[in-house]
């Protein structure tokens, strides 16, 4: 009898089950009673009236779907607006809106790469061709860690947020460099060195790609992102992405950058051409978002706030959390069974975290991962941390 050539998916799963790492789905209702420190919802714009009407406004006016790909007819006039606003707010000469943030990361990372670049003037090259050079950090989000293995660069990983292992690797090559970073890493909540990591780019000519899905929102002037905090919005060797779907409450992401890396992308970056455009309700959502944060700066201060007095509340309760730089605050738990054990607990208590156990954290190290929402109340922070400390287990 032929082998079945599924049993491994069977073997697979035991496995991963006795190690306590299956992944499961759980459908939440529309109105949930949980206070949620899961999501990324960090200014509390997913259901902000103004938000939501712009989206379902969109959606009649332009249709449920973008009906192709942003080359041929995916591309509408709220499409073009909603990149122009993007790119004036966050302080950069032109963006490029895609399906997704993972999306946006995969093209920034290979379009940049490029071709090799070839050694000589002769069309025909006598010698072997220069290879990008891709520096990446340890702790980067997996859309940035696909993105260097799908550009068939040489990749370098350096030890995280390590800005003096960067300029040594740039150091060592010879020819184009791209450094690649989040701006607020995903499991701890800690920042990127950003000005250190231009400085050394720009000492061996290299660009910087900044993924500020984390930071846009939460950091900067009025939220205007790491970026843009750190003074690099806008310059010639500098790129950033950002999701649409965490502080702008809604769904897609962006590139932002010089007009001509633009350009290069539209032409150039496989996730563009060839994925359909983002919905139409999603681009008047993030426009809608936009506009609320330009009206109220304050929600970026008050997201920072909350998750300040997350991490203060915990720790001087006894346990382990990175002290967050933007909207996360990572609690240490003592082993994947652990942490799926306390945010179970915390579900049945009302509370809604995330959970990271490996292969998600770098580290090997399980957390709890609590999300500040800038539209908590004092009353519900005081809750979401008593429950947090209540659940904890046993070191």
């Amino acid at each position: 009898m032929p082998q079945d050539p599924f049993d491994w998916i069977d073997m697979e799963h035991e496995r991963r089950l006795a190690a306590g790492l299956v992944r499961t789905l759980r459908p939440r209702p529309a109105d949930s009673p949980l206070i949620d420190l899961a999501g990324n919802d960090y200014l509390g714009l997913t259901r902000h009236p103004e938000v939501t009407e712009a989206a379902a406004d969109a959606a009649r006016r332009w249709g449920a779907g973008a009906t192709g790909s942003r080359l041929v007819t995916g591309t509408t006039a709220l499409h073009a607006r909603l990149e122009e606003s993007l790119a004036e707010f966050c302080g950069f000469e032109a963006a490029l809106v895609f399906s997704s943030g993972y999306a946006a990361n995969l093209a920034a990372v290979t379009a940049l790469c490029g071709p090799p670049q070839l050694s000589g003037t002769s069309p025909a090259p006598l010698a072997p061709p220069s290879v990008p050079l891709v520096v990446s950090d340890a702790g980067n989000h997996a859309s940035l860690i696909d993105g260097c293995r799908l550009a068939r660069a040489e990749t370098a990983v350096v030890p995280h947020a390590d800005a003096e292992a960067v300029r040594k690797t740039l150091g060592a090559h010879e020819g184009r460099a791209l450094a690649v970073t989040d701006s607020v890493f995903s499991v701890d909540g800690d920042a990127a060195p950003l000005a250190a990591l231009a400085a050394a780019c720009r000492e061996h000519g290299a660009a910087l790609l900044v993924d500020d899905a984390h930071g846009l929102g939460v950091l900067g002037e009025g939220g205007r992102g790491a970026v843009h905090a750190a003074g690099l919005a806008g310059d010639a060797d500098v790129v950033a992405t950002v999701t649409l779907s965490k502080s702008l409450g809604s769904q897609g992401g962006a590139v932002l950058g010089p007009a001509r890396v633009i350009r290069h992308l539209v032409s150039h970056a496989r996730t563009f051409i060839f994925d359909t455009g983002l919905a139409p309700a999603a681009v008047g959502g993030a426009l809608a978002s936009l506009e609320v944060l330009r009206r109220e700066p304050g929600r970026a201060a008050r997201a920072r706030y909350v998750a300040t007095e997350l991490h203060r509340r915990v720790t001087a309760a006894g346990l382990t959390a990175v002290r967050p730089d933007a909207a996360v605050v990572s609690v240490r738990a003592p082993s994947p069974e652990a942490a799926v054990r306390w945010a179970a607990d915390c579900r049945t208590a009302g509370l809604a975290v995330g959970c990271f156990r490996p292969p998600s954290v770098p580290d090997g190290v399980s957390r709890l991962r609590l999300t500040a929402r800038a539209d908590l109340t004092d009353r519900q922070i005081e809750e979401a941390a008593g429950t947090v400390l209540r659940t904890a287990p046993a070191a």
